[in-house]
């Protein structure tokens, strides 16, 4: 589907799904496949012009579809590495966390995903969580089906199926208004809780880096802090894209992290694979997305490092994980906008 989708560019079609039904027979049953009219694609807007809230989208490499809930602006920090430029080691790459590389505004969503296609995507999608604002508290929260999609990933669609998108969520955080353009509005609740819960769903920056046509994104999001044995322990969830831009096919194999903290201490970490799997990145499924968490005991520090990615023949290349900063922050209310590494 998404290799469909790809060609329709700025050209209004009509898109469809292959669902999965049950066909009866005369002693068991049996399941059977059919396409089903989903919506229709609309015109992509052009970069600098947001999505409303409740705008349906298909996302353009993962292939789900979704639902917006807020617009965010992030800083967007791209460290395009070639090949033949001159190598740096890896303990080298702390030298480049500070903000050297220039950052450019960028248009991000908080996303709801369909729960009928999570099934289906090369993501995790319950990999949002939080600490939240009770100190003395130990919960994690946990919130399946939301995501962060960039503006050039969004598919805009519309539908005439009620609901369009089926969450737990969708019916708490929007309401039909067929005189409104798009024709889902957000509810109160969905405001009091981007207010209530903003600095630990807030997104700022973005980092990218480029090596042998594999491209890595990583979002860093503050958790929250819990105090453990008297310190204050700081929380972290950082967001990894990884997204083969060429045609060779290559397979994640190692990780290899740097955990810097401003308490001083500075961690490796090694291990295979990410989140228990090695994923293949290829022409047909060149993306893979998963979250993971860091803890520290000062308020700030850093992280970078390397994969190892194999290609068929067996040959290995490092691929540069973009550094990027660990900050920490007290929540604002009058602001509601704006363990071991994998």
């Amino acid at each position: 589907m998404a290799g469909v989708l790809q060609k329709c560019r700025s050209v209004i079609h009509r898109f469809y799904v292959r669902v999965i039904i049950p066909v009866e027979y005369t002693c068991k049953r049996k399941l059977s496949t059919r396409l089903a009219e989903v919506g229709i694609l609309e015109t992509p807007k052009d970069a600098g012009k947001a999505y409303d809230t409740g705008q349906l989208f298909l996302h353009r490499i993962f292939g789900y579809r979704g639902i917006i809930l807020f617009p965010w602006m992030a800083r967007v920090y791209d460290r395009a590495f070639a090949t033949k430029t001159e190598d740096k080691s890896i303990s080298d790459q702390s030298a480049s966390i500070g903000k050297e590389v220039k950052g450019k505004n960028h248009l991000y969503y908080q996303v709801l995903i369909d729960n009928r296609d999570c099934p289906h995507i090369r993501a995790q999608t319950e990999a949002v969580t939080f600490l939240g604002d009770h100190e003395n508290s130990r919960a994690l929260y946990a919130i399946p089906g939301l995501d962060y999609v960039g503006h050039e990933d969004i598919l805009p669609y519309t539908s005439t199926e009620h609901p369009p998108v089926q969450h737990e969520l969708f019916d708490k955080f929007l309401m039909h208004d067929p005189g409104s353009s798009p024709m889902y509005i957000p509810r109160e609740t969905l405001r009091a809780w981007q207010e209530k819960n903003h600095p630990w769903l807030q997104l700022s920056d973005v980092h990218k880096e480029t090596t042998e046509n594999i491209r890595v994104t990583v979002i860093p999001f503050y958790m929250g802090s819990r105090q453990s044995q008297q310190t204050n322990v700081y929380w972290w969830r950082y967001c990894v894209r990884l997204e083969n831009l060429g045609e060779e096919t290559v397979q994640l194999r190692e990780r290899h992290w740097r955990i810097f903290s401003l308490s001083g201490t500075l961690e490796t970490v090694r291990g295979r694979g990410v989140v228990g799997q090695e994923p293949v990145l290829s022409k047909e499924q060149p993306a893979f997305q998963y979250s993971s968490h860091v803890s520290l005991q000062a308020q700030s520090g850093h992280m970078w490092g390397t994969y190892k990615m194999e290609r068929r023949d067996g040959t290995a290349f490092d691929c540069r994980i973009p550094p990027f900063s660990l900050e920490s922050k007290m929540e604002d209310k009058n602001n509601p906008s704006g363990f071991i590494g994998n």
